[in-house]
Formats: C-alpha cells, structure tokens, sequence
C-alpha cells in the first residue's frame, strides 16, 4: 500500500497545479491468495493483488466528474486528476453527490494489525486434509466439489480537498467446504459450511468439516413432502439471505429511485412483529472483517432498521441524506452514482415473547437450512419470493431431510407471522441471527 500522506501530497499539489479545488479519493489494495483441492491434489492456486483508486473531482460550476485508476504514482493521480475534471462538466446538475458531512469526523482508531500470510504450501496442505477427513467421514460422501481456503490482506483509504485523511487495513481468513453424496438408487445429497477469523490460526477449519459431515449426512434418508402450509423455522443464514433479497425496505437510494417496499413516510410504521429487532451493525465485535468508514469517508455505525417490529431507520449516502433530512450512516460506495447497501446485519429480540418453542419439542415444524436460487426467485419490488431449499421436517426433535421442496410467500407478511426469535445467534457472512420462527409460508412438495 502506497503511504497515505504521500498520495494526500501528492493529490494536492498535482490539484493545485490543475486549479481545482473540490476533490476526493478512496481507494483499496487487496492482496488475495485463494486454494481449491479436488480427490487429494491441488486444483486451483490463486494469488491476486488488486489496488483501484476512485478520484471525484467539482468544477466551478459544482458539477462533478469521476474516474478510477489502478495506478496511484504522482503522474497516475494527475492525469486522473485531469480526466475527472474534464469529466465534471458532462456531470449531472441535480441531486450532485457532495462531501459527507462526517468525512471529517475523528474515528477512535483501532489497532491495525495484519495476520501475517501463510504460505500457499500450508493453505494446500490444509485443505487437502479437510477434504480427506470429510470423505472419511462417511461411506456415502464420495465428493467434496466445492471447497476454499483464502486468506486476504486489505488495506483502505479516503481523503479529500478538506482535510479528511482516513486509513485503515486488516486481514481474512476463510474456509468454505461443500461435500456431496452417491448411494445406489439414491438422489445424490449435498450441504455446505462456512467460517471465517482474522487470521489462519484461529481458523476454525474442524468446526467446519464438522458441520459439512453432520449436515450432509442428515440429508441422506429423505423423504417427500406433502403440499401445505407449515409452520416455518429458518437459520441464521436462510433468514439473512432473505433480509438481503428485501435490502430495498431500509435502502434510501432504492426509496428515493422508487425501487423500494418503503416509502420515506413509513417510518415509525409498525411492518414486523413486535418480537424482532434488526439493525445494521459494521461494528458488531462478531464482525471479522469491520470497516470503520465508508466509500465517502464517512464513519460506520450501528444503525437500528427496525425496533420491537417498527421501522425506526434507512441506510444512508451523504446524498441520499441530505435528500431525506437525515443523517449519513456509513453505507455509501463511491463512484459516479453513488450507491448504498447493508455492512453487517445484526437481528435480535428484546421483547418477551408469549411462547417460546423448540425444536425438541416442536411437532411438524420445517426447519429451512439454506435457500437456493435468490436472484431468480425473489420478486424484490412485489415482497414475494418462491425459492427452492434445503432443510428437514423437524417431529419432536427427531429431522427427516427433505428430498425437494420450495417455500412461498410475501416477505412483509413473513415479518408480521414471526412467533419466535432464538436466544442463541448464530455468525453467518451476512450477519448475526439466531433461528426465526415464523408461524405459517406455503411448502410445495415435488
């Protein structure tokens, strides 16, 4: 990574030189090393170092101009300098994006310690363990398809014509495992694990061939399903991917562009159950990969979305703020629109519920693991969604895999039918969220 004052110099004195007096930066160096294994050999070594360098540029006139660079020398940021000021004058003359008001704001600074990279040899060798111990694990997985060990350096930074100068950098390590099944006359079966720390060591490689083996093997006796309507549990991660699917609900740009479930008056409308919290939280201690700031300089913050089931708060860009008369929540990405979306979601309950229930006890219940086919599923600006999934009827503790089935409804109505939230919450990619009781979605059997 360049040294951030050089480039701040250096970004000042080619401006200068340029007559411009309006400008910001950000950009970002990935140093990415990512291995495969397939039946005992390597399969795939991947390294990559990706650095990229956004400059936004006003002119006199407060029309502005971007462009994005890969090289950050003197001459580099001076001739992207240049181009986005010539861009500027073809720039949109309403609603122009402008400075965040909080790129100035200090940040408590976190101690930035990078896990030092292990060789590629070691990520190999790994790997290759898992999936050996993986296909031990049962005579039926005679596969583990998709699998990755990946570590990941990333360094960021934001700057402008005012004095912002923020930096930050950390590192990632993950481990993603999918095994799959053969039996004689049988459907073959398959399920995945994910998890994710800071740096290698700590990875918790055996948790997650642990959950792969459990889960795989669970779906080996399946049965079919009859059509109906169920009472529905989701995981953490199948809750979290249809939360994702329906961003638009809390995402200002999308209510502003009219793409949204939301209007800007319904806040403060109850839209869910009372039992469920949700709130947008980059700085969740849970979160591996915590971002302090945005793509407008901007610093992250817990944002709460929804409060005992009422819509307390939008993610915001500088822009859309100032458009809304709120405040920026640390959620912007930078370019020449300006685009919004979620950081860490964070769903909870702090009310009491009248019944808790389980799924020791709990007769009939299907419990959705994971759901399938999103972006084509999922009708995001109607609310409804009908997705394939991967989960098991659930008769008092006892869990029969489903062979195939698909789950339907509308997302708002989901939200008022939850019963139930966990106590217990689960780490997802996404986010952190315990399992969601929901009381009744239509299942249709094959």
């Amino acid at each position: 990574m360049p040294n951030i004052n050089e480039i701040a110099n250096s970004a000042k004195d080619n401006a200068d030189k340029l007559g411009i007096k309006k400008f910001d930066i950000y950009g970002s160096t990935v140093d990415d090393t990512n291995v495969q294994v397939d039946q005992g050999e390597p399969k795939q070594v991947k390294a990559s170092n990706r650095s990229g360098v956004t400059v936004r540029v006003w002119n006199e006139d407060n029309t502005m101009g971007v462009t994005s660079t890969t090289d950050v020398d003197p001459k580099g940021l001076e001739l992207a300098l240049k181009t986005a000021y010539e861009a500027s004058f073809f720039g949109v003359k309403e609603n122009v994006p402008d400075f965040s008001p909080e790129a100035t704001v200090p940040i408590p600074n976190k101690p930035q310690n990078k896990a030092p990279q292990a060789p590629v040899a070691e990520l190999i060798e790994k790997l290759l363990v898992a999936e050996k111990e993986l296909l031990a694990a049962h005579p039926a997985i005679k596969g583990v398809p998709y699998n990755g060990l990946s570590q990941r350096d990333i360094d960021r930074f934001y700057l402008n014509s005012d004095g912002a100068v923020r930096t930050e950098s950390h590192s990632l390590a993950s481990v993603y495992l999918y095994s799959k099944t053969e039996e004689e006359g049988k459907k073959p079966r398959s399920a995945g694990a994910y998890r994710i720390n800071q740096s290698l060591d700590n990875l918790d490689i055996n948790g997650c061939i642990k959950e792969t083996a459990d889960k795989t093997i669970s779906h080996l006796n399946y049965e079919k399903i009859k059509t109906g309507k169920y009472r529905v549990v989701f995981s953490a991660e199948a809750f979290l991917s249809l939360l994702g699917a329906f961003s638009n609900l809390f995402n200002a740009q999308s209510i502003l562009d009219n793409q949204s479930l939301s209007t800007p008056d319904d806040l403060g409308k109850q839209i869910a159950s009372p039992l469920i919290s949700v709130s947008d939280d980059a700085l969740h201690p849970a979160n591996v990969g915590a971002e302090t700031f945005d793509g407008e300089g901007t610093p992250t913050r817990q944002i709460s979305l929804i409060e005992n089931g009422v819509l307390t708060g939008f993610l915001h860009s500088a822009g859309t703020a100032k458009r809304l008369n709120a405040q920026p929540t640390g959620n912007a990405s930078i370019g020449a629109k300006v685009s919004v979306s979620p950081n860490f979601y964070h769903v909870f309950s702090t009310a009491t519920p009248e019944q808790e229930f389980s799924l020791d006890t709990a007769e009939n219940v299907i419990f959705i693991d994971d759901l399938q086919a999103l972006h084509a599923g999922v009708k995001s600006l109607q609310g409804s969604f009908s997705l394939p999934f991967d989960g098991w009827l659930v008769n008092k503790g006892v869990r029969t895999s489903i062979e195939s089935a698909t789950v339907a409804g509308d997302f708002l109505e989901l939200l008022k039918s939850i019963i139930y939230v966990e106590k217990e919450a689960e780490l997802t990619p996404g986010g952190v969220c315990p399992k969601i009781w929901v009381n009744e979605l239509s299942i249709t059997g094959e």
